[in-house]
């Protein structure tokens, strides 16, 4: 490891571990409510099989609108780094307005979802169960990308650790509501799964109310708040400059999010049985993915602070420190889940053929963690330099040009079931991880020219 880097370990650090634990407040939602769900009396499994096919199929389009809302932090950081007060201004109004359009369009696709159900070879049980979930949590699409246009602004300065104390308290909000309201404790209806959508959507409004009244009221963000007027009429060029970036990282996030939903699609076709165990391995390797694009977020900010301010060298070694960073956890992870694969699933489930094809599968998600984690820093230093449109069709082909074929023909020609649909994965993994990294080594390469992917330079910003 070159000696150069080490200097950048400790400021991605600070700057990584507030968003690894916000961004785990997005996935433990999910954790939350499969935990509680899967251990309802009589009904754990079919539950879970539904969570799974109402998380995947909403999960698309949080990605989608959270790649969206990423396409403020570089801009951000570089104005940041060129200390350019009306450039940030406009940001933030432009951001916040983008996404709360995009919550809106998400929420409205949401309501199309439990149409598609049925005809993507769903058990029927599944989907009467999950219909009106997708209808609840849908509509949580809403007040979470508020949250998400407040919050890349603030994260994009630096100012991390906010949006970490919010998650964490709505995570909080999130389990007490969940407890309550599936089980019917503390005098609630005991409404199954139908409690954990509602707490969702509750908890998701409790954070944009929260992050937005901290982004207009604290006192060392006043010389970026706009006027009362201005957050009526958002800054044109500063919307397609974010949309410019945030389009082809939503479209990346959702190819990738859409690939493990289509796999849990089609595991669906094998029963309910493999369905819930897939349900847990994913929400085990979601929890890791999460910490992991923590450190990506923080290789996005510190490599475009750097580019903004002319360090192309700090540029470089900062999004190379991520890279040793995410290696070095996410390899940790993957032995802990080798050990523990027999035993996390009991906190999900009881039905022994549900824990022995779930430990099966973590077996094989264990195998990915490192491929997992280098693909999501490469995508995250790379935002940095504002190359996202590359990136985002890496994505596409690794994914849904190899990944999904190969796992459907492991899966069902010979017979491998889930586990060859995760190997299939696996490989996507794999391949999306070495082409980005080879990708951001020529990029910052001294004397490089703009990447062909990359978005137009800042000026469009400063007119």
């Amino acid at each position: 490891m070159p000696s150069n880097l080490k200097e950048h370990f400790r400021p991605t650090l600070l700057l990584a571990y507030p968003v690894v634990l916000s961004q785990l407040g997005h996935v433990l939602v999910g954790v939350c409510d499969s935990a509680m769900v899967g251990n309802l009396p009589g009904a754990g499994t079919a539950s879970l099989a539904a969570i799974s096919v109402g998380v995947n199929s909403t999960n698309v389009l949080l990605m989608l609108g959270i790649g969206l809302s990423l396409g403020a932090v570089p801009l951000v950081a570089a104005a940041d780094g060129r200390r350019d007060a009306p450039a940030l201004r406009r940001l933030l109004v432009s951001g916040v307005w983008l996404c709360a359009l995009a919550g809106l369009a998400l929420a409205g696709l949401a309501e199309l979802v439990p149409r598609l159900m049925p005809r993507l070879g769903q058990v029927p049980a599944v989907v009467a169960l999950a219909t009106p979930w997708v209808r609840v949590v849908g509509w949580s699409l809403l007040p979470l990308m508020v949250f998400q246009g407040f919050r890349e602004f603030a994260e994009g300065l630096g100012l991390t650790r906010q949006a970490m104390w919010l998650s964490i308290g709505a995570n909080a909000v999130n389990a007490l509501l969940c407890y309550a309201l599936i089980f019917g404790h503390w005098g609630a209806p005991a409404l199954g799964l139908m409690g954990s959508a509602w707490a969702t959507l509750i908890a998701r409004g409790l954070m944009a109310a929260l992050m937005a009244g901290y982004v207009l009221r604290a006192e060392r963000l006043r010389p970026y708040r706009a006027a009362a007027a201005a957050w009526l009429r958002p800054d044109l060029p500063a919307l397609r400059r974010l949309l410019a970036l945030g389009a082809p990282i939503g479209g990346q996030m959702m190819f990738e999010v859409g690939a493990f939903a289509a796999s849990a699609l089609m595991i669906g076709w094998l029963g309910t049985t493999p369905q819930a165990a897939h349900q847990i391995a994913i929400n085990v390797a979601s929890v890791t993915y999460m910490a992991a694009s923590g450190i990506a977020a923080a290789a996005t900010i510190r490599v475009g602070r750097l580019r903004g301010a002319g360090d192309a060298a700090g540029a470089r070694q900062a999004g190379f420190a991520a890279y040793w960073l995410a290696f070095g956890f996410m390899g940790s992870m993957g032995l802990l889940l080798v050990g523990g694969r027999h035993l996390v699933p009991l906190l999900y489930n009881h039905d022994p053929a549900v824990l022995a094809q779930a430990s099966t599968l973590l077996l094989i998600a264990a195998a990915f963690q490192v491929s997992d984690g280098l693909q999501v820093v490469g995508l995250g230093a790379l935002r940095g330099l504002e190359d996202v449109r590359v990136p985002s069709l890496v994505a596409l082909l690794a994914y849904w040009a190899v990944a999904l074929p190969l796992g459907y023909f492991l899966g069902f020609r010979l017979h491998l079931g889930a586990p060859g649909v995760w190997a299939a994965l696996l490989l996507g993994l794999s391949i999306v991880a070495a082409v980005l990294l080879r990708r951001f080594r020529r990029e910052t390469r001294p004397g490089a020219p703009l990447p062909a992917g990359r978005a137009p330079a800042p000026a469009l910003l400063e007119a």
